[in-house]
């Protein structure tokens, strides 16, 4: 049976969480339609220790890990990279994120009954954080939304669904987990906002300060923002098998003197519209024809 599903877990200094939520996200997925990767980023307490003698009891879980701290982006590429199924479901390594709202984003995908859907985000609607992290994570979203037009309110939230080929397109740098709205959208792709669950943090801390989070956040929204105003709308691209005389009617006389000059040739032959009039011929002098 081939994987429907790749969980990708990215971990540093996890181990009070991550015998709980491993369990967890077996618990509400068919066995053998899915896989677990979690990925340890340099951790330096028992969290790859913690992960490695999971591997027993959760036949579907791969245990990946740096050599060094890379950060939470680089742990995603990395578990993505791996992965084996098309769709990919990320979860932060905390256990604040409830594996119980998978299947939720599972059927948003499918109710949204369209191909260009490629980007799920979960929106934490009621969350369990102090007042001052919420504030933090209230201003950060809201200038994401702002300057990049993602129209998503939780881009901070780390229970995601995507396409894995979509994902590997995109241009991976530090930080880029945050802004994976907006650099979907860059690619063509419809992305689309559910609410899910939170939970309050029982074990461990949070491995960000608002100093990191305002510093690099600055550095890295001002890139982004670079590559959104470099971008094209990859998704307008498609490939034509034949010309019929119908569908050159449709193409402006500037398309027609750009695809001549991709081919090597020049003044290429006037093919008026249905129904339009010889005066109506765009004027201009035009190599004679061969014969």
């Amino acid at each position: 049976m081939a994987l429907e599903l790749s969980i990708v877990v990215p971990m540093h200094n996890e181990a009070g969480n991550v015998v709980r939520l491993a369990h967890e996200i077996a618990a509400v997925l068919a066995p053998g339609t899915f896989e677990v990767l979690l990925v340890d980023d340099g951790s330096s307490d028992a969290t790859l220790a913690e992960a490695l003698r999971l591997r027993r009891a959760i036949p579907e879980l791969r245990v990946l890990g740096h050599t060094k701290r890379l950060g939470q982006s680089a742990a995603i590429w990395s578990g993505v990279r791996a992965a084996r199924a098309a769709w990919i479901v990320t979860l932060d390594g905390d256990g604040q994120n409830d594996p119980a709202d998978i299947p939720e984003l599972l059927k948003a995908r499918s109710d949204a009954g369209d191909a260009s859907v490629r980007l799920v985000v979960g929106h934490r609607t009621r969350r369990h954080d102090s007042a001052w992290r919420r504030v933090q994570s209230r201003i950060a979203n809201g200038v994401r939304r702002g300057l990049l037009g993602d129209r998503t309110p939780d881009t901070g939230c780390g229970l995601k669904l995507f396409a894995r080929d979509t994902f590997l397109a995109l241009p991976s740098f530090t930080h880029m987990h945050r802004f994976l709205p907006a650099l979907f959208l860059r690619e063509g792709a419809r992305v689309i906002s559910i609410p899910v669950g939170h939970r309050p943090r029982t074990v461990g801390r949070s491995k960000y300060a608002m100093l990191d989070r305002l510093g690099a956040g600055l550095v890295d929204l001002v890139g982004v923002l670079w590559l959104l105003r470099r971008g094209w709308p990859k998704a307008m691209v498609r490939e034509l098998t034949s010309a019929t005389a119908v569908e050159l009617a449709d193409l402006t006389t500037e398309s027609l003197d750009a695809l001549g000059s991709l081919h090597g040739y020049r003044g290429l032959p006037y093919v008026p519209r249905r129904g339009a009039s010889p005066r109506h011929r765009p004027r201009g002098r035009r190599a004679p024809l061969a014969h």
